[in-house]
């Protein structure tokens, strides 16, 4: 009987320690999660509570939906293009899912404090936290494959506003911008700069980009968005999109095509009604199953 009690006591700490290991790694992969899951796939978001959303696009290119808390008068254009759907007001669920997806990141522990401007910097794939507020201007370089995911967290102690100049980041060897995740505790302001990732802002978002900036990721703020010159395209609009359709002629006689519509050559090529060609003004194949 205590051999038996001494194993199943084993076998449980064992279990124990699974389970323990499981749960860091999950909360590891977790923490590295690039970008929100909404109900819908907006490029900007105004997530004000209350209707209060308000989102306002001047001389600017929005290629994703645009979304507010607030009526549709609170989606404000002149003459700003958007490419997408503009949802006002949005859904209860749309709402909880950003909110939801703001506080999960605030708490994900971080690998790194950083200080400065970054400029010159060149980061590999990781958490990287600023205490308080974030100024930023150069270049930002980050390197790492296609899968790779960064967060940076802005204002962890807190407080905290993202402020960027002429700031610009670099993906290198495969690095995506919609794997970089920028949470802001308080706001985040982006001036004539080359932005990639995307933002979580704990208030107000402002992107003034000038004539040539450009901002690669989606924008989703707490409070107000403000889009003035360049192009903001969302993570949804970077999308492939699927390759065009191509018309497939079932009969013979316009020569090979490389299809084959409702697998007619029966798994024996000399069956097939198209790839072995045939001769122009002969549609259709003869001779049955030959």
């Amino acid at each position: 009987m205590k051999r038996f009690e001494i194993r199943l006591s084993a076998r449980k700490s064992f279990a124990i320690c699974l389970f323990g290991t499981a749960s860091l790694l999950a909360g590891a992969a977790f923490g590295a999660q690039p970008v929100v899951s909404t109900a819908s796939p907006f490029a900007v978001l105004s997530a004000a509570l209350e209707g209060g959303g308000a989102v306002t696009c001047t001389d600017s290119i929005i290629t994703g939906d645009v979304g507010s808390s607030g009526a549709a008068a609170s989606v404000v254009r002149t003459g700003c293009t958007v490419n997408g759907s503009i949802i006002a007001p949005v859904s209860v669920q749309q709402l909880t899912d950003f909110y939801d997806a703001y506080a999960a990141k605030a708490t994900v522990s971080c690998d790194r404090v950083l200080t400065g401007t970054l400029a010159g910097v060149t980061l590999t794939p990781g958490v990287y936290c600023f205490d308080a507020a974030a100024t930023l201007t150069g270049q930002l370089t980050l390197a790492g494959p296609s899968t790779a995911t960064w967060l940076f967290k802005i204002g962890t102690s807190g407080t905290g506003a993202l402020t960027g100049t002429d700031f610009s980041v670099l993906l290198f060897n495969g690095a995506q911008a919609c794997n970089v995740t920028w949470w802001v505790a308080e706001a985040a302001t982006m001036t004539t700069s080359n932005f990639k990732g995307t933002i979580l802002a704990g208030a107000a978002i402002t992107v003034t980009a000038g004539t040539s900036g450009t901002f690669t990721g989606d924008a989703l703020a707490k409070a107000a968005v403000t889009l003035t010159g360049g192009s903001i395209t969302g993570c949804a609009g970077t999308s492939v999109p699927p390759a065009p359709k191509t018309h497939c002629n079932q009969g013979v006689g316009n020569g090979p095509e490389a299809c084959d519509p409702g697998n007619s050559n029966q798994a024996n090529p000399f069956h097939s009604n198209d790839e072995l060609g045939g001769v122009p003004g002969n549609p259709g194949r003869k001779g049955g199953n030959k």
